[in-house]
Formats: C-alpha cells, structure tokens, sequence
C-alpha cells in the first residue's frame, strides 16, 4: 500500500510516517513547513517529500503511481487544493489518529500520556524506563528522544529468553498488580503522547480519544488552543472523553495538585486512579536541589530512592513522578528504574543546550504557553544563580497569535534578565503592553535578522540565551549559535 500524509512534518505525523515505513508500507508526503527534527528524521528514512499542497500529488504520474491512501493532518482544511482534490476524486483518506488507532495500537496495551504541559518529556522519560525495564516498547513522541533518536518505532515483543535484563537495565519483579494490568491486554506496550488537539478537519475530536489507552497519565490541564476551544471547561470535557475509553482494570495516574484535573475526575471515574505531586498524592518527591536536579521519590510512606539528572526545574520532577508511576503500572520496579532516570538524556528542543560560544551559553527550547515558559526559566534560573538569563521568544502557536496568553508573558518572563520578543504582522495583539510591562528590560523586533542584530548588541560572556519557540523559529537559533 502506498500512502500520502498530508502534513507530513508535523511531529505527530512525521511520528505515523516513521511508523507506517517500519509496517512495510510505502510512504510520502506534502507539507508547507519544513525544519528540523522532523525534516531530518524522515530524510533518513528515505520518505519523499514534496513543498506545498497540490492536487498533483495524489494524482499517478508515469513515475508515480497515485497514493492508495491519504492520512490527512489536522493542519489542512477545506479550501485546501489537496483536500478539494481528494474529496472531489472521492479518493480513500483517514486521519492521522486513526489510522494510528486501527492500524499500530489495536492489540497493544497502549500507555498515552496527556496534558498541557510536559508531554513529550513525560512520554520519552516512560519509553526510556520500560525500555531499560526490558519491555521493549513501540512510541510516538512529539520531538525526538535523544535515548532513541527517532520520534517513533513500532517496538517489539521480548522473547522467551530475554526475561533476565540486559547488563545495566532494572531488573523485574516476579509479580505485581502492575503486570496484570499489562497481562488483561492482547499486546505489548506501546507508548504515545496524547495531544488534545482536534484530529482533522473532517473530525473534531480530540485526537487522544483513539488512542484507547489501558494506562492514561494526566499531567495537567490549563487553558490552551483557543482557536479550537472556547474555555477550559470544553479542554475538560475532552479530557474526560478520554478518562471514559481507560478500562476499570487499567490506570489512571493523576496530578494530585491539579484542581482541574479533579473537576475531571469528578465528572466520572471507573478505574484506579494513582495520583503523584510533590506537596501531595501517592506518588511523592521531595527537593534535594532548588534546581530539581536531585530528589527523593516515595510511594505513600515508603521511600523509593534519590534520583540525580541533568533536567532542570520542578516541572520535570513532576514528570518524572508521572512517568515512575505509569512504569510502576506496567509492572515495572520503580526503585530499579531510578538510575534510568539519571541516564535519561532529555528531548531536542526541549531545553537543548545547542552551543556556547563566546562565553554564551545558547539553549533551544519548545515553550508555546506562559506556564511552560516561566516554570523553564525558574529552572535555569535555580541552576545558573545570578547569571544574566536573555529570552527570545517566537509567539508562534494559534493561541500565542490570537493573543490568548498575551495578559501571562509579562510575568512569565519574570526570571529573565533581558526579552527579545518576535513581533510578526501577523500577530492579533499589541506587543507595546507587554514590553511596557518588562519595565526596560524588553524590546519586541519585527524580523529574524532585526532580532539577530538586537540579541548581539545585549548579550555578553556569561550569558544564558534561551530560544523559545514551537516551530522552527527560520532557524535563528542555531544561526545565532555559529555566528562569528
């Protein structure tokens, strides 16, 4: 079979590309946008990509026959030359979330990790641990793990003689209610992050509502995606959606300080909930460092272990008892699992330290959302002490455009000691407040190079630079990186 994936370069469907080239299936696609890492992985997939949405593409040419299916991304809609093609030739077209659902989870117990903040890190973090943990599991991540180096693999069954780990992996227990979760099911585990987003033009939903997941991990819940939904309740009612479709004998791991999280549940629960959070639930951390980059791990009374990392922030220490907790679940060995912890290398782009040069130190990160972008900087913050921190941040997601958060960047970028702000035409809202709000210490630039120049002329040795952005930002990061 012959696939193309409309909106190929999105991490989701680069992700499903990844997955339908190890199925055996041959596979190309279209996109608008085209960066790093989702353009590289796919290049060394060998998966063909073509610029643009034309109708051309589904068409068979003396060197192309036409695709037997179209998985269509949640980034096209109708007015769309593609998709007016396709609906028109009435051509055979599905989802991204669905196809994923009939054709990579059906018989496989699905772990899917859901909320507005921390996902990727929280989803690569449990692939690692059940993968040290000897399970082998199959994933699809929104970035790249640097532990696998792909956004996405299949996985694959352990066999008969592989029950005793590898030198260095955790060790399993021999029973626990955590395997027979994962026994109640057909398959093997299969790891997703699951994004809340609408699915497709032609279907509303969340996409986590195919997923089907036996053990669900809910980080967190703020307002977010306001060109999809109207207020928090209508994220909430998708999220219970998904609460509705976890099995009484799966799992369920909930943020214990999330009172939205609660409403949620309160709305309906048929299955065991573990809840985790550092002042409360039953998975619990306490600081060792201000920085998160060392702390003690319990279950209820019993402590579990320490864990040393090179992530920053309280964030990750709540993901990592997200992740500890939904392993735990899968039947493995928590207190094994904690040195896997400290080998976990993080995500590109998810506080990537990129380069340093000139005495900078320069960081890539995916911040799309105030929350995100201030709980990474009191991170850095914690580790550097009084180093002079400069932020750079792309307002690049719909709700960052439509303005939906511009009242929050203000004091999200509290901990920052300089903001250079990119203030495209296209943005829906004022800049003027919110630098007038950094009391001198802003400026907002209308274009790469005006932010290149401006960020040169404030920067000095010593200097923490933290790009933020969830698209590719034309590259500035790394240009600014290798400049000379």
């Amino acid at each position: 079979m012959r696939l193309h994936i409309l909106g190929i370069c999105g991490t989701f469907m680069g992700g499903v590309a990844a997955l339908a080239r190890e199925l055996g299936l041959e596979v190309e696609g279209s996109d608008v946008n085209v960066y790093p890492p989702m353009s590289t992985q796919l290049e060394a997939l060998g998966i063909a990509l073509q610029p643009g949405y034309r109708a051309e593409y589904l068409q068979a040419t003396p060197r192309r026959p036409a695709p037997d299916r179209i998985v269509v991304g949640n980034a096209l809609s109708r007015g769309n030359a593609a998709i007016e093609y396709m609906l028109d030739a009435a051509l055979d077209y599905v989802s991204g979330p669905q196809w994923l659902g009939e054709t990579v989870l059906r018989g496989r117990n699905v772990l899917a990790v859901a909320g507005t903040h921390g996902k990727t890190t929280t989803t690569s973090l449990l692939a690692h641990l059940l993968d040290v943990a000897g399970l082998r599991p199959g994933f699809l991540i929104g970035g790249v793990p640097e532990d696998f180096g792909v956004s996405a693999r299949l996985g694959a069954a352990p066999r008969a003689h592989e029950h005793e780990p590898s030198p260095g992996a955790a060790r399993q227990p021999s029973t626990g209610s955590g395997q027979a979760l994962l026994a109640a099911g057909e398959g093997y585990p299969f790891v997703i992050e699951a994004d809340e987003y609408d699915t497709a033009f032609f279907d509303k939903r969340s996409k986590f509502v195919h997923y089907r997941p036996r053990i669900a991990v809910l980080n967190n819940l703020e307002y977010d995606h306001a060109d999809i939904f109207p207020d928090v309740a209508a994220i909430q009612r998708q999220f219970h959606h998904l609460v509705r479709t976890v099995p009484g004998n799966g799992r369920l791991i909930v943020n214990a300080e999330d009172a939205r999280l609660a409403e949620v549940l309160a709305m309906g629960c048929w299955t065991p909930v573990d809840s985790f959070g550092i002042d409360a639930g039953d998975w619990r951390a306490r600081l060792l460092a201000a920085d998160g980059s060392a702390f003690e791990v319990r279950r209820g009374a019993r402590l579990i272990g320490t864990v040393r990392w090179d992530l920053l922030g309280r964030h990750n220490v709540m993901n990592a008892l997200a992740a500890l907790a939904a392993a735990s679940a899968a039947g493995a060995d928590a207190a094994a699992l904690l040195p896997a912890c400290a080998r976990f290398r993080g995500v590109k782009r998810r506080m990537q330290l990129i380069g340093t040069r000139d005495g900078l130190h320069i960081y890539d990160d995916f911040a799309h959302h105030p929350t995100a972008i201030a709980t990474t900087l009191a991170g850095l913050r914690a580790r550097v002490g009084a180093a002079r921190i400069v932020a750079v941040l792309e307002p690049r997601s719909n709700s960052m455009r439509a303005g939906a958060h511009a009242a929050g960047l203000a004091p999200a970028l509290a901990a920052a000691d300089a903001v250079i702000l990119l203030a495209r035409p296209e943005l829906a809202w004022d800049t003027a407040p919110v630098i007038a709000a950094l009391d001198g210490r802003g400026v907002a630039v209308p274009g790469i190079d005006a932010l290149l120049s401006a960020l040169a002329a404030r920067t000095r040795a010593g200097d923490h630079v933290v790009f933020m952005s969830n698209g590719g930002f034309e590259g500035a990061p790394w240009r600014f990186a290798t400049r000379v």
